[in-house]
């Protein structure tokens, strides 16, 4: 099982930047806000697991 904590880093209309937290240098992952909780704002952290994502503190 696949789990990765992020960032969001920019959001950009419909779509949202997400930044990895353990690898920064890695590119950010391009999601749709559809997918994303919708409280987010850009510096959210966000937990991924199992195809969803939950804000964390």
């Amino acid at each position: 099982m696949f789990s990765r904590d992020y960032v969001v880093e920019r959001i950009d209309g419909d779509y949202a930047y997400l930044r990895a937290l353990d690898d920064p240098s890695e590119d950010p992952v391009f999601v749709a806000r559809a997918l994303l909780p919708l409280e987010i704002s850009e510096g959210t952290k966000l937990h991924y697991e199992m195809l969803q994502y939950e804000i964390i503190k």
